[in-house]
């Protein structure tokens, strides 16, 4: 392949496995999300879609980064990389004036505060508790038996305000079907939710200190009903990408290119 360096970043969720291929560190090449995280194959599965769609194979690949939840059992990885220096980075490629960022997965949520050059200063995260989190919107979309990707329209056609005050998943469920056995509609309930979860996620952001720019990633940041009730909260404006829930696969691409570069430098030191 000559001189293109190929980089693969692999993200390993608790409920999603996500690859992302980078050329020379600059161009997004392809990549792939997998409904299915740690300990199942959704990590080579994540691996063989992304190939695929390059017409690229593993020995093409000059590094391979592991991040996420099950990046330790990657066997195909030449490494393996914090998940929170990963969001980091790959929020710094995307938007270069990142200074915050809400993350919300299937099991966690995260808010990372971002110095210059998108070096990570601080965290805090949830990892308790589901309320606040993809696993959370995924049992209500259930009760409402509704898609998970219909959440974000019918948040747009609520027009009453609706409290879900139970921070606990078991509860918050059992008061979602309450207010459907009164006749509440469920547009204004999922915007009850979108309400809910902002609260909890925005006190853990507000935690690690907002400043502009704030950027979410994570799956949940595809649901602009969700990004919505978050800028209503936090009262700052949320940068979203499409490819925000490949943030932490991107990042460890880079990750991994770093690390191809280091060692041509070491190499070129040596041969001297």
């Amino acid at each position: 392949m000559g001189d293109t360096i190929y980089t693969m970043g692999v993200d390993i969720g608790s409920t999603a496995s996500k690859g992302l291929i980078l050329k020379d560190g600059k161009e997004i090449m392809a990549s792939a999300v997998i409904d299915v995280g740690a300990g199942t194959s959704g990590p080579s599965r994540a691996i063989k879609e992304v190939l695929k769609k390059t017409n690229l194979t593993l020995d093409d690949i000059d590094f391979i980064t592991a991040t996420g939840y099950g990046r330790n059992a990657l066997e195909e990885a030449d490494f393996q990389m914090s998940e929170l220096s990963c969001h980091a980075k790959g929020a710094y490629f995307l938007f270069p004036k990142v200074r915050a960022i809400i993350d919300i997965g299937g099991q966690d949520a995260k808010a990372l505060k971002i110095g210059d050059g998108g070096v990570l200063e601080n965290f805090v995260m949830n990892d308790k508790c589901a309320a606040g989190t993809g696993r959370f919107l995924d049992v209500i979309a259930r009760v409402l038996e509704v898609d998970i990707s219909q959440l974000e329209e019918l948040d747009t056609k609520s027009t009453l305000d609706v409290t879900i005050s139970s921070t606990c998943t078991v509860f918050a469920e059992s008061e979602v079907i309450s207010q459907l056995a009164q006749g509440t509609k469920i547009e204004d309930i999922v915007k009850g939710i979108h309400d809910s979860i902002a609260s909890r996620v925005g006190s853990l952001a507000k935690r690690v200190g907002l400043k502009d720019d704030v950027v979410m990633t994570g799956g949940v940041a595809l649901n602009k009903g969700m990004v919505r009730a978050l800028e209503r909260n936090t009262g700052h404006k949320i940068y979203t990408s499409e490819y925000c829930q490949l943030n932490g696969a991107l990042g460890a691409s880079i990750f991994a290119y770093q690390k191809v570069m280091q060692n041509k430098r070491k190499t070129k030191v040596e041969s001297k």
